[in-house]
C-alpha cells in the first residue's frame, strides 16, 4: 500500500480509485456518462487577487490527510478521474461558470466527498475559481475545512439582513477555492431554500465571478423536498450512489426528483478495484 493510499485509508469515510464509464454500462437514466469511484476517503474579484488573499496553503500531504486530492499526485486514480469529471462539466457548460448540485442518493453515499473534491479539481485550473457551499442542513461538513468552525456562514447570512455576502465566503487553504459553511448558528429552516434571499444569493454568486464554478454540497435525494428545491436553483445535478449499497429502485427514485435535462451523471462511490474492459 502506497503512502498516499495509507493516508486515504486513515481519512476514514469515503475514498476514491476513480474511473469514468459510459452511463449505459451502469444503467444510468438519461445520463451521458457515469463515474465509478473507489473505496473510502473522507473529505468582480480577480483570480490574482484571490491568490494574494489566500490563507496559508495546505501541503499535498495535509490535503490527503483531509481526504482532498492535490494536483501534484498526477498518478493517483482519484486525481485523474476528478480531472475527467471537471472536463466533462466544462464541455457540458461550454466553459461557462455554473452552479452544480452534488447530491447522494441516500445518507452515507459519499456526496460531501465528491462535492469537495470536485470543487478542488476546478480550483486546480489557474484560469478558474471554485466555491463550495454547504447546503446539507442535517449533516453539514464544510465547516471542517475552515480554520474556525464558528465563522459566519449561510445561517448567519439568512438571519442578518445587513450582512454582506463577502462576510460568509472563506478561504480553505487551497488556491482559488473558497467555501461557505452553514455557520455559527448551525440551524437553517428548510424554507430558507425557497426564499427570495436564497435565490438572490445564488444569482449574486453566479454573476459576481464569471470564472467561478459553484458546487453545492446538497442533502441526500432521500430528502426529496430540499433536493428538488436546490436542483431548481442549480444549472446541473450530479448524483452520488454507493456501489453495492444502493439499489436501482433508490437510484431511480432519486433521479425522478430532478429534471433529466439538468442531470450530469451518476457517480458510483466505493467501487472495488476490478479490471475495466473498454
Amino acid at each position: 500500500m502506497s503512502k498516499i493510499e495509507k493516508a486515504l485509508k486513515r481519512a476514514g469515510e469515503e475514498r476514491g480509485n476513480l474511473q469514468l464509464v459510459p452511463a449505459a454500462a451502469a444503467g444510468g437514466r438519461n445520463a451521458p456518462w457515469t463515474a465509478l469511484v473507489g473505496q473510502q476517503i473522507q473529505v468582480p474579484e480577480t483570480i490574482s487577487r484571490m491568490a494574494e488573499n489566500e490563507r496559508k496553503l495546505l501541503s499535498a500531504d495535509e490535503l490527503w490527510e483531509r481526504g482532498i486530492i492535490h494536483p501534484q499526485h498526477t498518478e493517483e486514480p482519484a486525481v485523474q478521474v476528478f480531472r475527467e469529471l471537471r472536463t466533462k462539466i466544462n464541455q457540458q457548460s461550454q466553459e461557462q461558470n455554473a452552479v452544480i448540485l452534488v447530491s447522494a442518493v441516500s445518507e452515507g453515499n459519499g456526496g460531501s466527498f465528491i462535492a469537495r473534491n470536485l470543487a478542488a479539481a476546478f480550483a486546480f485550473d489557474s484560469a478558474k475559481t471554485a466555491l463550495l457551499v454547504d447546503c446539507n442542513l442535517r449533516n453539514p461538513s464544510v465547516h471542517q475545512l475552515l480554520p474556525n468552525a464558528m465563522l459566519p456562514g449561510l445561517a448567519d447570512y439568512f438571519e442578518n439582513p445587513e450582512m454582506d455576502v463577502s462576510k460568509i465566503i472563506h478561504p480553505v487553504g487551497i488556491a482559488r477555492l473558497r467555501a461557505i459553511a452553514i455557520g455559527g448558528l448551525r440551524e437553517i429552516p428548510a424554507e430558507y431554500f425557497v426564499s427570495m434571499k436564497m435565490r438572490r444569493l445564488m444569482d449574486s454568486l453566479r454573476e459576481r465571478y464569471r470564472e467561478r464554478f459553484i458546487i453545492l454540497d446538497g442533502p441526500p435525494m432521500s430528502d426529496i423536498a430540499d433536493a428538488r428545491i436546490l436542483s431548481e436553483l442549480s444549472d446541473y445535478v450530479l448524483v452520488v450512489a454507493r456501489h453495492g449499497r444502493t439499489t436501482n429502485a433508490q437510484i431511480e427514485s432519486g433521479l425522478n426528483a430532478i429534471s433529466s435535462r439538468k442531470l450530469l451523471g451518476i457517480v458510483f462511490n466505493d467501487e472495488p478495484r476490478i479490471p475495466w474492459i473498454r
